[in-house]
């Protein structure tokens, strides 16, 4: 026999909004995002949700489930105390579009300034080879959904916005390139000021709210630290490298990032004019 759920959506916009209480029967397996489809069939029609599988491989439908970052679509109902109100707000690190829909465009501005991986030419025999452990090193890291729910939890991008701090989604990234037995880009350099990795603080809140249990501090953050200090700070190193002619890798560059003109728009970026002189 079914029952009753309470549930508070947040419903507004960029310039405001507040929370509405809806009511709606529960069955079972229902996890949030049900619950949420209930409201826009038969209550809220313009209630805003952005979702896609619902199935936990897309990462679209992250929100914050009583004030913790989570997707809807893997969070069930029964998880909560029956009788007790349940809480949708949407995700706090990003400009709000509407209702639970958030602008999360940061993240792929973010991503087109990583350098892509660059192997090294074939060997005689066209093939690759690699040792299976520095494959498994990395294999954990190509998990990774993309629901930026990290990001939505990270102390440095939700209170200091002005920072351009890569977060830990790009974090972790940047560590399976850097760690790529094949990669021949030393990134190192661009990890510590452009992506600016010592703004970290290692309090483990985006491994803890990862819906893929990637290890994300521990396994690529910290270790990318470490290389990252290695490299800059470590006297001994500065001194090898002096002496034995640097790292071996080639030093990356920023790529260069050509803006896609409207179609209303016939005249070429400034960005595209310099792309096409080079």
């Amino acid at each position: 026999m079914s029952s009753k759920a309470q549930l508070k959506v947040f419903r507004g916009n960029s310039e405001g909004g507040d929370l509405k209480s809806y009511e709606v029967a529960t069955y079972p397996g229902m996890v949030v995002l049900d619950a949420i489809h209930e409201i826009q069939a038969a209550q809220e029609p313009s209630l805003a949700v952005r979702w896609n599988c619902k199935a936990g491989r897309c990462g679209s439908c992250s929100a914050e489930i009583n004030g913790r970052p989570s997707l809807m679509c893997m969070t069930r109902m029964t998880s909560f105390p029956e009788g007790e109100p349940i809480t949708v707000t949407p995700m706090r690190a990003f400009p709000i579009i509407k209702d639970l829909v958030t602008d999360v465009s940061f993240n792929f501005e973010m991503a087109k300034k990583v350098p892509p991986f660059k192997p090294p030419p074939r060997q005689a025999d066209g093939t690759y080879r690699m040792a299976q452990e520095d494959i498994d090193r990395v294999q954990e890291f190509r998990k990774c959904i993309e629901c930026f729910l990290c990001q939505n939890v990270c102390h440095v991008i939700r209170d200091h916005e002005k920072t351009n701090f890569a977060g830990p989604r790009f974090l972790i990234y940047l560590a399976g390139l850097d760690m790529h037995p094949l990669d021949t880009l030393d990134r190192r350099e661009l990890i510590k000021d452009e992506f600016k990795i010592g703004l970290c603080n290692v309090t483990k809140c985006c491994t803890e709210v990862c819906p893929e249990h990637i290890h994300i501090t521990d396994n690529g953050i910290i270790p990318l630290k470490e290389r990252v200090a290695d490299d800059h700070y470590d006297p001994v190193r500065w001194l090898l490298k002096k002496v034995g002619g640097g790292t071996k890798k080639e030093k990356a560059k920023l790529p260069i990032v050509v803006d896609q003109p409207s179609p209303t728009t016939r005249a070429a970026s400034p960005q595209a004019k310099r792309a096409a002189d080079e």
